[in-house]
């Protein structure tokens, strides 16, 4: 079980266990939001319900960039799974511009590609074997994207994110 961590201005800031989020309530520096009433966890002198969203008690100042960090888990989120090249199911990443001809790693020039695609296109340009992309790539936007550990996102949620896809 996860839990959503709202800053004290609703503001959504990270995910975390369950049992953090116990610790953060216990220690009352966040209150529970949201619960689960059906699940519970026992200690030795209460029952507690399993929370779903917290709200910390006083606001957490957030590092100045929020720039999202490239990672592989990322692209590959951001596209869907899908490959650039062909829509099929997509399980690497692949440089648009090869980094052999001074392709960088970055949101704009990463895109998640099938294995297949990946194999047959290698060091080369698009230009060069005649394919295009179906959608310009660009650094993801958005709440979801912001929340550290929020991959997944549990249906109680959806108020605090404001999801235009979580409804």
């Amino acid at each position: 079980m996860r839990t959503l961590v709202l800053n004290a201005g609703y503001e959504p800031l990270a995910v975390v266990s369950f049992k953090r989020a116990i610790i953060l309530v216990l220690n009352k520096k966040a209150t529970v939001l949201e619960g689960s009433q059906d699940r519970k966890v026992h200690s030795a002198t209460g029952e507690y319900e399993l929370p779903s969203v917290i709200l910390l008690s006083r606001y957490v100042r957030i590092p100045g960039s929020r720039a999202i960090p490239l990672s592989r888990r990322g692209v590959l989120r951001r596209d869907g799974h899908r490959c650039a090249y062909c829509n099929r199911t997509a399980n690497t990443v692949d440089h648009v511009q090869p980094k052999s001809r001074g392709g960088r790693d970055s949101w704009e020039n990463l895109v998640a590609c099938c294995l297949r695609c990946n194999n047959i296109k290698g060091d080369k340009t698009l230009h060069e074997i005649g394919w295009t992309l179906s959608f310009t790539p660009r650094m993801p936007t958005g709440g979801a994207w912001m929340i550290r550990g929020a991959e997944r996102v549990e249906p109680e949620w959806n108020d605090y994110l404001q999801l235009p896809n979580a409804a």
